[in-house]
């Protein structure tokens, strides 16, 4: 596929997916959503050989959400907004949520609307200091979507969730961090660096077992106890035939560092 509204790097184990639309600040179109769920495709396949996947946003923003000029076409001008979340929103964040490996959002200035929520369903985020969150719906007349009406209340609270969505004020990254919202937040100048690191070393992980570990994460605020420790159990037998555990222990006893497969 040739990506237009996206560059896709996919070499050995780590995939980048930069959005490349940076005079709009990185705003979904039609057109890029089908591009990022190309590329989520392409690093999900067995055979691909990624072993984590890095999100960011080219120029000075993130993402600003959806780009209203190419929305309000829709329709004569009357745009079914439900149907462009359940055909185009819906499979990006569900695939994203999905993968079985680790995401890592790098978050470069402004990440509004759908663009926050594509942010926050990334596993691990960083952000630039003068990185925001904004959730802005409610001033254009619009109920949150995007999945941040799933994500933020797990994240920071159900008073935060509300006040952050029916407010509509940015969030600065520092904030954010404090806030649990995003895992950490460095200077500008450090983002690219850190996030290189940041890849490099869960790409080097036993990704197998990070991925069963994101599961579980993900199930546990559904499940009761019981349930919980039952997953986990079933989880830790697939772990437990793995390749890489038994590489893990040898290291381990052997008093030297592991070097993992992701199987």
């Amino acid at each position: 596929m040739d990506y237009t509204a996206i560059t896709f790097e996919n070499t050995g184990a780590i995939a980048r997916i930069t959005l490349n639309r940076p005079d709009k600040l990185n705003c979904f179109t039609q057109t890029m959503i089908l591009e990022i769920r190309h590329a989520l495709d392409v690093v999900a396949a067995k055979d691909s050989g990624v072993r984590c996947l890095v999100i960011t946003g080219a120029g000075r923003g993130f993402c600003s959400g959806q780009d209203l000029a190419e929305a309000m076409q829709m329709g004569g001008g009357h745009p079914d907004l439900g149907e462009v979340v359940e055909k185009s929103y819906t499979p990006m964040i569900k695939t994203l949520r999905e993968l079985e490996m680790p995401v890592l959002g790098v978050i470069n200035g402004i990440a509004a609307g759908a663009g926050a929520g594509f942010a926050l369903a990334c596993d691990i985020v960083i952000a630039a200091r003068s990185a925001s969150f904004l959730l802005p719906f409610a001033k254009i007349g619009l109920a949150a979507d995007g999945g941040a009406t799933w994500t933020l209340p797990r994240l920071i609270g159900h008073a935060r969730a509300l006040a952050m969505t029916m407010l509509g004020e940015a969030i600065p990254a520092e904030q954010a961090e404090s806030w649990g919202m995003i895992w950490k937040v460095v200077d500008d100048a450090a983002l690219p660096g850190e996030g290189k690191a940041l890849a490099e070393k869960l790409a080097s992980q036993p990704t197998l077992a990070l991925a069963l570990s994101k599961k579980l994460i993900q199930a546990s605020t559904a499940n009761t106890l019981d349930d919980q420790l039952a997953m986990e159990g079933r989880l830790q037998t697939i772990a437990g035939f793995s390749e890489d555990f038994q590489k893990g222990v040898a290291a381990f006893l052997q008093k030297r560092p592991a070097v993992f497969k992701g199987r």
